[in-house]
């Protein structure tokens, strides 16, 4: 009866869609393109290509047809295959990381409706100021209000359900989204000194190449793709038996990885035209975006509509990824406590918004505050990504090779006669490579917040 209650996409569309949106977040349009612009561009490019080719094919599979066979968000479907205590720890491991990225990912989705705001609204010369981004930070009333405008956009959606919600918005804000990469992207990449910008995106220098690059790459391929956040498992459990598994993931690889392209040719070849390709400016990290970025839009003869259209862009992404943080939390608590999805959702409301007031004041009136040296919001971005998802990812490849079996994931894959055409590059990666990656990201990750690497 569960089973036949349950919220589902309405075919193919809505589930690539869907999932896209889970994928194309601020990972692809703010972590990606600083990243890049720090590691290397090229170097790091072609090594997050190969990597989201092979780990991200794999564990996007996986997970999707753990989620489908299962019909179960990540805690019941790790129970479904086993019932052994690291199984119910790895699937609570799932499922725990999107209630605790939820809060934190919509302080930063606050500070984008801020700055789209701004934008309409705001003299060009003082937002891009150098003090613009760090007031707002540290004004507690103001933080928390923009902050709670992106909680209360993503709640609505939340509240209208899998089909009348996430599938109907992704169907609409995903095609606008790939619209306004491409004209952000076709802008910037026509100002003069920006094709040095493209060149240093797209063409791979083995003197940008480092050990870091390689890590970074993968890091950012947990974010970017949703792996090991419960998304996938939850997205999954709601896809139909006739669509095919490995079309889809093969479509939401080229969406993701063409909007981080993208992306990264919106900011960097940007960053070239405005500075010269300064490394100062492309080493900026994540205050490319909020800081960088508007200075460059000040500089524009159109910098206002060009900003409007970008941070437009940027909301619309963090929308869709955070909806499906929300959902997949979501998800969990109706299947886990039987109760209301309304009632489910509600208490995911009440989380975000504790959690998310501490993250969100803890650059400003709590930032006396810090956990092994980290604010609020950074701590929980170390914990959820950085030590978490290691976790989450290498738990989904035990249960798939030790419980489930390949050969019952390859049936999931084939059913309808759909093909499974990387099926080696699937048995060989879930096997041998996927759990030592992990576990590289994991002990490279923790090495680092305590001083012993520099990344």
């Amino acid at each position: 009866m569960e089973q036949n209650n349950r919220g589902s996409f309405t075919g193919k569309l809505g589930f690539v869609l869907s999932a896209a949106g889970a994928s194309v977040g601020l990972g692809n349009i703010w972590r990606f393109p600083y990243l890049a612009a720090k590691y290397g561009g090229g170097a790091f490019l072609l090594v997050y290509i190969i990597l989201a080719l092979t780990f991200g094919y794999t564990m996007i599979i996986a997970e999707t047809a753990i989620g489908r066979s299962s019909q179960k968000s990540p805690v019941g479907a790790f129970r479904f295959f086993s019932d052994s205590p690291w199984a119910k720890a790895g699937g609570w491991i799932n499922a725990i990381v999107p209630v605790l990225i939820c809060p934190y990912y919509s302080v930063i989705g606050g500070w984008v409706c801020k700055y789209l705001f701004a934008f309409l609204t705001t003299d060009m010369n003082e937002i891009a100021t150098d003090t613009f981004f760090t007031d707002f930070i540290t004004n507690g009333a103001s933080a928390e209000l923009w902050f709670c405008v992106f909680v209360a956009l993503n709640l609505v959606i939340i509240y209208m359900g899998v089909e009348n919600g996430i599938e109907r918005v992704s169907k609409f804000m995903m095609p606008i989204l790939l619209v306004l990469a491409l004209a952000i992207s076709a802008y910037s990449i026509t100002r003069p000194g920006a094709m040095a910008g493209v060149s240093y995106m797209l063409i791979p220098h083995l003197e940008n190449f480092s050990w870091m690059t390689v890590v970074s790459a993968m890091g950012q391929m947990f974010y970017s793709l949703s792996i090991a956040m419960g998304i996938l498992i939850t997205f999954g459990s709601y896809m139909k038996k006739e669509v095919s598994i490995e079309d889809s993931t093969v479509q939401v690889e080229i969406f993701d990885t063409g909007v981080a392209i993208l992306a990264g040719m919106m900011i960097i070849p940007a960053v070239f035209a405005f500075s010269g390709g300064d490394p100062e400016q492309l080493g900026a990290g994540p205050s490319l975006m909020f800081i960088t970025m508007p200075k460059i839009f000040a500089s524009m003869g159109i910098g206002r509509i060009i900003g409007v259209m970008f941070f437009t862009l940027v909301l619309f992404a963090a929308l869709t990824s955070s909806i499906a943080l929300t959902e997949a939390a979501v998800s969990t608590i109706c299947d886990e406590f039987k109760w209301s999805r309304t009632a489910c959702t509600t208490v995911m409301a009440v989380v975000m918004l504790a959690l998310g007031t501490l993250s969100c004041l803890g650059y400003g009136p709590l930032s006396f505050i810090t956990i092994i040296g980290m604010p609020f919001l950074d701590f929980f971005d170390f914990l959820t990504n950085s030590v978490m998802m290691p976790i989450a990812a290498f738990a989904i490849c035990v249960l798939v090779t030790k419980c489930i079996g390949i050969s019952r994931i390859e049936q999931e894959v084939e059913m309808d006669g759909h093909p499974f055409r990387r099926k080696k590059v699937f048995s060989v990666v879930i096997k041998y490579i996927a759990p030592i990656f992990v576990l590289i990201i994991l002990l490279s990750s923790i090495a680092n917040a305590f001083g012993l690497i520099s990344m």
